[in-house]
């Protein structure tokens, strides 16, 4: 970034310029250590800067990945020494990410003003969603944030397994799908039409798979504008009725009575249950804002309800385990079994920790079947396509060839 500075000398001079540094704190050290006293320091922006900034504000994410080599990187430095303002400044350096970089920068600014690195997290609640604020906060307050870090960062790293073995195995079938689509739509529009010409000269009658097939070739062909127009408003639509909560519930509860998907998501739901919840635990969270946090982490709305209901069942004097023992349809047997072995042993952040690492191995291995039982489906749904397709254009001809 460039600033315009106005600094007093050693020799009582003003003398003002423009420099590029980190930030205005960086730049004022600077200029302190050569013996300079800052008046002012102004960062530059001009037109195309503050439209590519805004670009940049609108489209940039974080990414969960930056977040987890964040906390890892931020505890490593923590660990040898740093101080928390110089590991975050060393971080905005090495970051190629623009909004991790401003992230980065405001973070470093809170730091400099005397607030805590919780208490700067929390004005980028998009970005240091969920487990991070209250974790780091019982870091700070316990004296091992660069621990508690760690712990962050191991949790986060836990959750992006578990959604990239669920993206992997869906990922096969998507693509094999869209290519079908997409060699459909062009059978469609370029090859049924010539065989509908031979059938109108041969004047001969056709099956009713046959007109079916040329009927959708001409109205993709003739009106295809249309067509893609009907595909974006459909499109549109489902996403604006998955808004809608009622929706939601019914959804949610839809995909939990699908066969395999079911218990995959249901195994899903009870690692990552497990896994914040023991998170958070094991970093001095008490039970009532740990299942608060998780219930945010969770996107089922059953999942969340039954969270909701466990707070409050709490704070009534019940114990955790008896909320999930009532739920078996939700959650596992064992998940109500092994938190009541850990609430009479105290050491209920071990058990769901134990509970967690189960499920994800077992999410790990469903996901890994599932591929195996989709692909022979998959190849049944394009044999009979493709043999529908043959069998209707095919058929005409042979019923000329037998005329002639």
């Amino acid at each position: 970034m460039k600033f315009k500075y106005k600094i007093q000398n050693s020799k009582n001079e003003i003398i003002e310029g423009i420099c590029d540094a980190t930030d205005k704190f960086t730049l004022a050290r600077n200029f302190h250590q050569k013996g300079e006293t800052p008046i002012s320091i102004e960062e530059l922006k001009n037109g195309n800067e503050q439209g590519f900034s805004l670009n940049k504000n609108i489209f940039g994410r974080i990414s969960l990945s930056e977040k987890i080599i964040f906390t890892n990187n931020l505890s490593g430095m923590l660990s040898a020494g740093l101080s928390l303002n110089r590991a975050l400044l060393i971080l905005q350096k090495q970051s190629k990410n623009f909004v991790l970089n401003k992230v980065l920068s405001d973070l470093s600014e809170s730091i400099n003003k005397g607030n805590t690195l919780s208490e700067g997290m929390k004005r980028h609640p998009k970005v240091f969603s969920g487990i991070f604020i209250p974790m780091i906060r019982a870091g700070e307050e316990s004296g091992s944030l660069p621990k508690t870090l760690i712990e962050v960062g191991l949790t986060l790293k836990k959750s992006y397994d578990l959604n990239k073995k669920i993206k992997g195995a869906m990922t096969y079938p998507s693509i094999i799908l869209g290519a079908m689509l997409l060699i459909g739509v062009f059978m469609m529009i370029y090859v049924v039409p010539t065989l509908t010409k031979t059938f109108k000269e041969l004047n001969t009658e056709l099956p009713s798979s046959t007109k079916f097939i040329i009927w959708v070739s001409d109205s993709i062909s003739q009106h295809f504008i249309l067509f893609i127009a009907i595909i974006f408003s459909v499109a549109l639509i489902l996403f604006f009725i998955s808004k809608i909560k009622l929706v939601c519930r019914y959804f949610d509860r839809f995909i939990l009575y699908l066969p395999v998907i079911g218990n995959i998501v249901k195994e899903v739901n009870t690692a990552r249950t497990a896994r914040t919840l023991s998170s958070l635990l094991l970093s001095g969270v008490n039970i009532s804002n740990a299942l608060s946090i998780t219930e945010e982490v969770l996107q089922n709305v059953h999942y969340k309800e039954l969270l909701n209901k466990s707070i409050i069942s709490i704070e009534k004097g019940m114990v955790l385990s008896e909320s999930f023992k009532e739920n078996t349809f939700l959650y596992p047997v064992m998940m109500g079994e092994m938190i009541e072995v850990g609430e009479e042993t105290g050491n209920l952040s071990q058990m769901l920790l134990d509970i967690a690492n189960f499920y994800e191995a077992e999410v790990d291995r469903k996901t890994k079947d599932l591929s195996t039982i989709i692909e022979p489906l998959l190849m049944i749904f394009m044999g009979g396509a493709v043999g529908f397709f043959a069998v209707s254009m095919i058929k005409p001809m042979y019923a000329v060839m037998e005329n002639v």
